[in-house]
């Protein structure tokens, strides 16, 4: 994580000051060794890693089953992307992967940080693509932008990616999850990853959970079947809901019904039905 600039962060969008309150982007980019963070993400950040060290490898897993899952959507015909909690940009974006294989392939990335979305804005003003300031627990605030209204047609299949999002909104989220997945057509694809209670560390997920409670986020792990719940009318997509670690090490093998301590977040993708 020595990539981070100590004392400020490295981008010249941002011309505001150092704020005093830990971002989960900004957290998520230090994992990565990222240069977007400040000061008080770092700090934060490095209090998540000493009471979960696995944290930088599930990030940089998180971001590979995403590249995974968008490629597996483009080569499907998906042409039009919703990325909900989509955190700062990191190379290769949703819009450069899927424009590999659909070269006019339309991208909505949506956050709630200001700094986040201006970022964004910054570095992903391309044609075909937008970022919309907006939080996740408010759907229809962001069906109703003229961002998405411009750019996304629910008439036609879509890929709704909501990666390490969920697990910072408390109470039940199946509700809120199925108001996304109302608005998309047969066909359409949701990608998301979560953490996970079954087989985790306690000490260490309760750790985690004291930094997190001291950003501008409700954190909430929830059980395997919680989240196998939100795929509900949706067919998995090998290898089904597994250990995001398989995108990085293909030697990782998911238990799920293992006693020993060590899942920390699972993932999915799958089909409308």
């Amino acid at each position: 994580m020595s990539d981070s600039v100590p004392g400020g962060a490295a981008s010249d969008v941002w011309d505001i000051a150092a704020p005093a309150v830990p971002n989960s982007a900004r957290m998520y980019d230090y994992y990565l060794g990222g240069k977007d963070n400040f000061p008080v993400d770092r700090e934060a950040a490095e209090k998540a890693m000493a009471a979960m060290p696995v944290i930088p490898v599930l990030a940089r897993a998180n971001r590979a089953f995403l590249v995974d899952s968008v490629g597996k959507m483009a080569a499907a015909g998906i042409r039009q992307y919703l990325d909900v909690g989509s955190g700062l940009p990191t190379s290769p974006n949703v819009h450069e992967v899927a424009r590999e294989t659909v070269p006019d392939a339309r991208v909505v990335y949506v956050d709630y940080d200001p700094v986040v979305v201006l970022h964004s804005q910054a570095k992903r003003r391309v044609p075909g693509t937008a970022a919309v300031r907006a939080d996740v627990r408010s759907p229809e605030v962001i069906f109703g932008s003229p961002e998405v209204e411009e750019l996304i047609d629910f008439d036609q299949p879509c890929g709704l990616l909501m990666m390490s999002v969920l697990h910072f909104v408390g109470g039940d989220i199946a509700p809120l999850v199925a108001r996304y997945t109302g608005r998309l057509a047969p066909g359409s694809f949701l990608a998301l990853s979560h953490g996970v209670t079954d087989g985790a560390d306690r000490s260490g997920m309760t750790g985690v959970q004291e930094v997190y409670e001291a950003s501008p986020t409700d954190p909430a792990v929830r059980s395997t079947a919680a989240i196998r719940e939100l795929f509900a009318g949706f067919e998995l997509e090998p290898p089904g809901l597994t250990d995001v670690r398989t995108f990085t090490d293909p030697t990782f093998t998911y238990a799920p019904d293992s006693p020993a301590p060590g899942i920390w977040m699972l993932c999915a993708a799958g089909r409308k039905l």
